[in-house]
């Protein structure tokens, strides 16, 4: 399937759920929120498909799913929320500053998370095996995980002297994680100069910014900012020459360099499971939050190539993918 079919399926064009919904009133409405666009949310929705599919449930024929994006600006966040409990929907799927608002509008409708920050510092749940309440979800840790980026590019770069760390602000998850690895850092002796931005109309500035402040390696933080905005965040790396470490694979599919962490697609997949139980009947409350175990190291080649990189026969042996 090509990928612009496979967005506009996705995507939520409404008419087709709603015919559906009509042939079959009584078929359960899903909403699938996220605080950022529907173009990046392809990957995304495509694991939760999954996870649907293997809890016995398929768009269209056994559940409807309302899909609302706010395009990273957070102000639309309550609306939608309110559209989906209006309609009403039977459970939400949602990233985590999507969940926030909608835990705070909806106390007894089930939510669903996937989030890659802690859900209980965010405050989503009381705690990982008893979440409580109308909200559980899936947890992929991927801001705790910034220290052991640092260590992995200070492989690859060892003689820099100075490395920067662009950190989203829209989120708790990368305020976190900029706290963890300015620790990390500091434990190894590393100058690390710390670069926030709030919005997608900051990355060029910043990045301006970490070039004329002498940095020659960059990590870049987890968060749905930077996540949402990966295709430009690589663009700008490469723009500047700076040899980059990212929290996802799919800024490596966007053509970074190396990333380490766990699979967003898988986590969702797990999401889609979860929504799947809650349709069946149990109860959020009753869900632990799922963690994820596995985190894998992939490395682009081609990115390497371009900036004149030769990739250590170190990471090599431990990557779980190279591409080239």
């Amino acid at each position: 399937m090509r990928r612009r079919e496979f967005i506009r399926l996705v995507g939520g064009a409404a008419a087709w759920p709603v015919a559906a919904r009509a042939q079959q009133p009584m078929m359960p409405v899903i909403g699938f929120l996220r605080s950022t666009s529907l173009a990046v949310s392809a990957p995304m929705v495509m694991g939760f498909h999954q996870g649907l599919t293997a809890a016995g449930f398929t768009e269209g024929q056994n559940v409807a799913i309302e899909y609302r994006y706010a395009n990273d600006q957070r102000e639309r966040l309550p609306g939608l929320v309110g559209e989906l409990i209006r309609l009403p929907v039977a459970v939400i799927v949602a990233n985590v500053i999507a969940a926030l608002t909608a835990k705070a509008a909806a106390t007894t409708v089930p939510i669903v998370f996937v989030t890659g920050s802690d859900p209980v510092v965010d405050g989503l749940v009381d705690s990982l095996n008893r979440p409580g309440g109308n909200v559980t979800g899936v947890s992929f840790v991927a801001g705790m995980l910034g220290p052991k980026r640092l260590e992995l590019l200070r492989q690859l770069v060892p003689t820099v002297v100075t490395i920067a760390m662009l950190v989203g602000t829209d989120a708790l998850e990368g305020r976190v994680e900029r706290r963890d690895v300015e620790l990390a850092a500091q434990a190894l002796g590393q100058q690390l100069i710390v670069k926030p931005v709030a919005s997608e109309g900051e990355l060029d500035g910043a990045f301006t910014s970490i070039v004329e402040s002498g940095a020659k390696a960059l990590v870049v933080g987890s968060g749905a900012l930077l996540t949402s905005k990966r295709k430009e965040v690589v663009a700008l790396a490469a723009r500047h020459a700076l040899p980059a470490i990212y929290p996802l694979r799919e800024f490596v599919e966007a053509g970074g360099l190396m990333s380490y962490g766990a699979s967003i697609v898988e986590a969702y997949r797990q999401g889609g499971i979860y929504a799947g139980r809650i349709l069946k009947g149990e109860k959020p409350a009753d869900l632990p939050v799922m963690q994820s175990t596995n985190f894998e190291l992939v490395i682009n080649l081609k990115a390497a190539k371009a900036l004149g990189l030769s990739m250590p026969p170190s990471l090599l042996a431990i990557a779980d993918e190279v591409i080239e």
